[in-house]
C-alpha cells in the first residue's frame, strides 16, 4: 500500500505561483512513477504532469508545458508541481497518483495509477 497526501493548494489569483506536494509513505516510493491529474466542477478528470520512477523523464499535458513543472524527491518520498502563470481555467481539485508500472503510451492514462491522494483543491481568479 501507498499512502498519498497532497497540499498547498489555495486561492491565487490569475498569473500567480503555486506549489503543490504530494508526501507518500508506505511501500517503497522510488519505485513508482508519480502523476498530478485535475478534475474541475462537472468535467472528467485530465492529466496534468507525471514523472518516470528516477525522475529523468516528465510528461505534461499541452495546456501545461511551460507553466508546470513536475519533479520528485526520492529522499524526502515527495512529488512536487510547481504551477507559475496559472490561469482561471487551471481551477480545480488536484490529484497526486502513483503507478507501478506505467508505459509512455499509459502514464498519462488515470486507470493506469494504483494509488490516490485525496485532491487539494487549486482556485485561481481572474
Amino acid at each position: 500500500q501507498v499512502q498519498l497526501v497532497e497540499s498547498g493548494g489555495g486561492l491565487v489569483q490569475a498569473g500567480g505561483s503555486l506549489r503543490l506536494s504530494c508526501a507518500a509513505s508506505g511501500r517503497t516510493f522510488s519505485s513508482y512513477a508519480m502523476g498530478w491529474f485535475r478534475q474541475a466542477a462537472g468535467k472528467e478528470r485530465e492529466f496534468v504532469a507525471a514523472i518516470s520512477w528516477s525522475g529523468i523523464s516528465t510528461y505534461y499535458a499541452d495546456s501545461v508545458k511551460g507553466g508546470f513543472t513536475i519533479s520528485k524527491n526520492n529522499a524526502k518520498n515527495t512529488v512536487y508541481l510547481q504551477m507559475n502563470s496559472l490561469k482561471p481555467e487551471d481551477t480545480a481539485v488536484y490529484y497526486c497518483a502513483a503507478a507501478l508500472s506505467p508505459t509512455i503510451a499509459t502514464i498519462t492514462l488515470p486507470g493506469e495509477y494504483d494509488y490516490w491522494g485525496q485532491g487539494t483543491q487549486v482556485t485561481v481568479s481572474s
